[in-house]
């Protein structure tokens, strides 16, 4: 007699859950700590604007009422702002979300992606789930070698992962590397460009991603609303695609897939530059507070385009992890990343930061 775990289809039976960051009330509960820091999910450490806030309040008294099932005002905005047309979006529950679409929506048992070692993990979790084959490409210097990848590409492959700037190693790719990259795909392989970190890097280093959806209809973009717009725990997320693909996802994609209050703080973060403009200066402030300590420490480090910054501790990192939970700190281990030496530390506040600095040096000379 079968168990029920094996009734399950078999890619889910192997599947390993998506660990999320330890959350603050569980290590207060766990160890009587209070003042805990926690530097592990790249959230924004100024917490939702006062425009979102503000919009949230004045959507309350329609909760009895299901919201917009096809988020027409926010899809709107977004149209605007990224000159497409609202018919090329798709909604999500956070931009996982639409990755999930993606895998539902293309692949099958027989079909194949091509994506990084060191990317970010629901890439595997998503093709797993649907019973494809991961096809994963050997990393280069942390980041995407775009030239093995392609190697990988035969003809079943449907989909190709790339995470720009990549997590958690916040590497870059070159706007005319990934273009190329893209340009070289067959038109039977749709390339998912995962710009969840976007607004994070500077206008020089950026690729106008979007311009490139009239030239190649097998690409489509995803962000999110979690990161530089301080909105993770609504998951809002979103893609921009040819008409064609938007009209696939948003077959799979289940109705109501976005709350009331979620689509009426987006569509207000949207328009709020100031918050993001205040965002982007905290982070590069905190990045370089963080590698400077890191200098100092003679540590190395990934140099990283996003919200966050991998350190290699030289050493294996599992043992520093948890002593930093001891002194209220909480960082993120990728272990699970084929990176057992290195910690990923989110951008926090200027106090926030000293704070994970300080209790890293006290752990590491404690560790001598």
């Amino acid at each position: 007699m079968k168990t029920i775990s094996e009734l399950a289809v078999q890619g889910v039976q192997k599947l390993i859950p998506y660990t999320p960051g330890k959350p603050i009330d569980e290590l207060e509960r766990e160890l009587g700590l209070a003042n805990i820091v926690k530097l592990a999910s790249n959230e924004n450490p100024l917490g939702p604007s006062s425009k979102v806030i503000e919009a949230i309040q004045n959507s309350l008294t329609e909760l009895s009422r299901y919201p917009d099932g096809n988020g027409f005002a926010l899809k709107q905005a977004l149209a605007k702002k990224h000159q497409v047309s609202s018919a090329q979006i798709t909604l999500g529950n956070g931009s996982n979300e639409i990755l999930e679409l993606v895998a539902h929506a293309f692949l099958t048992p027989s079909d194949e992606v091509v994506f990084s070692q060191h990317s970010f993990a629901v890439y595997p979790l998503v093709t797993q789930a649907v019973g494809a084959t991961a096809s994963i490409a050997a990393a280069l210097e942390y980041g995407h070698d775009l030239d093995a990848m392609l190697t990988q590409v035969n003809n079943k492959t449907r989909l190709a992962f790339i995470a720009n700037p990549n997590n958690p190693t916040g590497t870059l790719l070159s706007a005319t590397a990934l273009e190329e990259f893209i340009g070289a795909l067959p038109e039977t392989v749709i390339c998912v460009l995962d710009e969840a970190y976007y607004e994070f890097i500077a206008d020089k280093d950026r690729a106008n991603s979007i311009d490139w959806l009239k030239q190649y209809p097998n690409l489509m973009i995803t962000r999110t609303f979690s990161k530089a717009y301080g909105l993770a725990g609504l998951r809002v997320g979103y893609s921009i695609s040819s008409v064609e693909i938007a009209d696939l996802l948003n077959r799979v994609r289940q109705p109501f897939n976005n709350n009331s209050l979620a689509l009426v703080a987006a569509e207000a973060a949207l328009d709020d530059a100031d918050y993001l403009k205040q965002t982007i200066a905290l982070n590069n402030q905190g990045m370089k507070q963080l590698t400077s300590a890191f200098s100092e420490l003679d540590l190395s480090w990934i140099p990283s385009f996003g919200n966050f910054v991998s350190v290699d501790l030289q050493q294996t990192a599992m043992p520093i992890y948890h002593a930093l939970l001891k002194k209220g700190v909480i960082v993120r281990p990728v272990a699970n990343y084929e990176m057992p030496n290195h910690l990923r530390i989110s951008i926090g506040t200027e106090a926030e930061n000293q704070f994970f600095i300080d209790a890293l040096k006290a752990v590491l000379a404690e560790s001598d």
